[in-house]
This record gives structure tokens, C-alpha cells and sequence, in this order.
């Protein structure tokens, strides 16, 4: 018989775990919906008659997976404890949760061991195992100071402006600051922020925090942390940056040129209120969704730039949905280098590598599959029009929360539908189809070349 000691069994644990952390961050994130959902179902959740399953089920995956996407309205149909529990959903699902299940084990043990070390790199992407119990906390205090920076703006601002009474405006301030953090979309106002429109007071902050909580945790770290310039940031945080920048802008312009004359949405507006509602619009549709103008109400055109936006989504590792900016870079300048003739795809002076290519290509075209394939099915047994379906189901699965109005008069099954998309959107199709995969396959040989006609 042998016997192993606490090491190597400990060594053993990390191994396994290192092969299928996907499993446990899925495992996590279930469970967190599993309990969410309950509570929600309690008689003390809602304002009226309790929730039912589907309705109960339906917020908590979109709280969790911090999409925003509702079949009810959230500051009516919920009480205090259901809107406080929906916060708490949000918080989790914005900063992961194996990381929340991590930090509870530094602060009581004041240890990790290295299967923790595995779980929480798995979940915050980490990339030295070393730098994890450092990282989770940075991950707490971080979004602790943006959120109460923002609540701090907010509460003056409802309380001051809107003579909210001061308990109300610092329950409104909070929620909103931690919903903008996490990109989850949520308001306790029935018309999101329409209300504020021509208020930057209110806008801006949670768009800022949408915009920082977007950039994802490694871009933040980075830039906080490197004292010599943007020169020396690593390519990373210079894709994530430039691509957030343009988006911003371009958005910004594409959204004020579509809804100009448009007198449902920003046509009545001055023109300073034009540009502010645009600017929140791109912020937002980059998978925060709150909303200052009527979604449904624009027009076509800008539903489509606003799917665009939506599939693209923020940074890698933060609390945006959507395939990334850094994919959607990484594809451009392998299509812009094949057009030139250039055998190597190059950013900013570095050569990105043939694995990184088949992996911004391959959660690409997973997500294009993800998003047309329910599409179809939705729309062939809905009386919906298909731009209204796709809105929908891109809103789902980037984790966006922008809805035509359409969600709560949606089937049951497909609202359903819906809620597989926010999972799959949250944990990413890479994630899952790795976690699902029984074991990794490793090829003990190559097979001859050869090279089909493309095109």
C-alpha cells in the first residue's frame, strides 16, 4: 500500500484542477443562480403576488451573469429585500464567483492553497499562480473605491436635484454604481435612465463606471501600476485601450447621425443634449444597458450598429460581455495582413501568434453560431420581426441588457432560450466548451500538409 503526504496530494488536487477550472467556475456560477433564484421566489421578494419560477429564474441568471435583460419591472414588481437581493446577485456575478469564494478563504485562513490558487486563477485570469491572493484583493478594493466613488456622486445628486429623501438617494446612488461597475444594466427607475437624459450628473459617472469596469482587471492593474508611459504597457492594454477609444467615438458619431431627427428618441434634444445621449448610448451598448433614450423607438440602423457593438463587447477578464475587443482586433489585423501579403500578423511592433489567431477565430465564429442559430428558432415561432429577435438574443448572450421591449412577451421557452444565452454569454464559449470536454487531447503526431481553394 502507499501512502502520499499532504503535498503531494495537495500537487494532485492542483493538477486536476488546472485541467478543468472551467468545471468549477460553471459549478460556481450555477450555483449562485440556484440560490439567487430561491430567494427570489420567497413571498418577501416581491411587492405584490410572489414571483414565479420563470420570472424568478429570468432575473437571477441576469443579475448573476450581470446582463440586465428583465420580464418584469424590477423597481415595481420587486420589494426592497428582492432589489437587495438582485445587488447582492450582481456583485457576485461582477466579480466571479470563485474570486468572492477565494477571498473568503484568505480572510478566514489567511491561506490559498494551490487548488484554491487554481480555482481563483480561473476565474480572475491570473496569470502567475503567485500573484493570485494579491490580485483578489485588488479585485475587491478596486471595485469597492469606483463604487463608492460613483454612489458618492449619486446620492449627492438625487438628493440635491432630484429631493430624494436621503435614505432613498443613497439606496438609488449605490444600486446604480454598483449595477454600472459590473456592466449589469439594472435601475430602479422603470424607464432606466430616460428621466436623466440631459443630465450628465447622472449619465456620465455610471457611464464611467461601465467604461472602467469594461476595461477589464488586468488593463486596470497595468495602467495604475506602470509609471513610464503607455509606451510600456503591454499589447493587451494598448489593444484594449485604443479599441475602447474608438469605439466610444465612433459610436458616439454613428448614434448622432442615425437618431438625429428622430423626435422619439434624440430629435426633441438640444444639441449638447444629442451628444450626451449619443455618448451613453455606445457607452452602454457595449454591455452595460442602461438606457436615456427609448431603445424601441429608434431606428433600424442604429438597432443594427447597436448589435454591433453589443457582439464586440469590452476588455478580456473584466465584467463586459460580448467576444472583446481584443478579438475583434486581433481579426482585423489578421484580415488587413493577409490583404497585404504579410506572412505575419503585427500590432504595435509585436507579432501575434498563429495560436492567438485560431483562438480570436474560433470565439468568433462560435459566437456568430450562438447568436443566428436561436435567432432563427425565436423568430419562426414568435410574432416578432427578426431584428427585434436578434436584438434580443445578442442583448442575451453579450450580457448586454439593451431590449426592444419585447423580452416579457416572449414564450416561456423562449425566454428560456434566453437564459442559456446569458449563462453561456457570461462564462464564454471557450470556457464552456473546455470545461465540458472531458479531457484535454494531445496529439502524439502531425499529419501531411495540404491547402484547399479558399474563396
Amino acid at each position: 500500500m502507499r501512502f502520499s503526504s499532504p503535498e503531494h496530494r495537495e500537487r494532485s488536487r492542483g493538477v486536476s484542477l488546472q485541467r478543468r477550472p472551467g468545471q468549477l467556475v460553471i459549478v460556481g456560477f450555477l450555483g449562485a443562480i440556484s440560490v439567487g433564484t430561491l430567494l427570489l421566489l420567497l413571498p418577501i421578494s416581491a411587492s405584490g403576488e410572489p414571483a414565479s419560477f420563470m420570472e424568478a429564474l429570468f432575473t437571477a441568471t441576469s443579475a448573476v451573469c450581470v446582463t440586465g435583460l428583465i420580464v418584469t419591472d424590477t423597481p415595481v414588481f420587486w420589494s426592497g429585500f428582492g432589489e437587495a437581493v438582485i445587488l447582492v446577485l450582481i456583485q457576485i456575478g461582477g466579480l466571479g464567483v470563485m474570486t468572492v469564494a477565494s477571498l473568503l478563504g484568505v480572510l478566514v485562513s489567511r491561506r490559498l492553497g494551490l487548488s484554491s490558487r487554481l480555482v481563483a486563477a480561473a476565474s480572475t485570469r491570473t496569470v502567475g499562480l503567485g500573484d493570485v491572493r494579491r490580485t483578489l484583493v485588488r479585485v475587491v478594493i478596486l471595485a469597492a473605491v469606483i463604487e463608492t466613488v460613483v454612489a458618492t456622486v449619486l446620492t449627492v445628486r438625487f438628493a440635491v436635484t432630484y429631493d430624494e429623501p436621503l435614505g432613498r438617494a443613497m439606496w438609488d446612488g449605490v444600486f446604480h454604481a454598483v449595477s454600472g461597475y459590473n456592466n449589469a444594466g439594472f435601475a430602479l427607475f422603470s424607464n432606466s435612465l430616460m428621466d436623466f437624459v440631459a443630465d450628465p450628473w447622472i449619465c456620465v459617472p455610471i457611464a464611467v463606471a461601465t467604461i472602467v469596469g469594461g476595461l477589464g482587471l488586468p488593463v486596470i492593474l497595468e495602467v495604475l501600476r506602470e509609471r513610464r508611459g503607455p509606451r510600456h504597457w503591454s499589447l493587451h492594454s494598448k489593444i484594449t485601450l485604443l479599441m475602447t477609444v474608438l469605439l466610444l467615438v465612433g459610436g458616439t458619431g454613428f448614434f448622432l447621425v442615425t437618431e438625429w431627427d428622430n423626435t422619439a428618441t434624440m430629435g426633441a434634444l438640444s444639441t449638447a443634449d444629442r451628444v450626451l445621449a449619443s455618448f451613453i448610448h455606445a457607452a452602454n451598448a457595449r454591455t452595460a444597458g442602461f438606457n436615456s433614450v427609448d431603445t424601441g423607438a429608434m431606428h433600424t440602423e442604429s438597432w443594427l450598429g447597436t448589435v454591433i457593438l453589443m457582439f464586440i463587447g469590452g476588455g478580456s477578464a473584466g465584467t463586459a460581455g460580448g467576444i472583446k475587443v481584443t478579438t475583434f482586433a486581433v481579426l482585423g489585423v489578421v484580415i488587413w495582413s493577409e490583404l497585404r501579403g504579410d506572412p505575419d500578423a503585427t500590432l504595435f511592433d509585436r507579432r501575434i501568434s498563429p495560436a492567438t489567431q485560431r483562438e480570436a477565430l474560433t470565439v468568433a465564429l462560435l459566437a456568430v453560431a450562438i447568436v443566428v442559430l436561436p435567432t432563427l428558432w425565436i423568430t419562426a415561432l414568435s410574432p416578432f420581426t427578426v431584428d427585434e429577435i436578434l436584438f434580443e438574443v445578442a442583448s442575451a448572450f453579450t450580457t448586454t441588457g439593451l431590449s426592444t421591449g419585447i423580452t416579457a412577451s416572449l414564450a416561456w421557452y423562449h425566454q428560456l432560450a434566453l437564459v442559456v444565452l446569458m449563462f453561456i454569454g457570461r462564462l464564454g464559449p471557450v470556457t464552456l466548451g473546455t470545461a465540458l470536454a472531458l479531457r484535454a487531447r494531445r496529439r502524439l503526431y502531425r499529419l501531411p500538409e495540404s491547402a484547399p481553394i479558399i474563396g
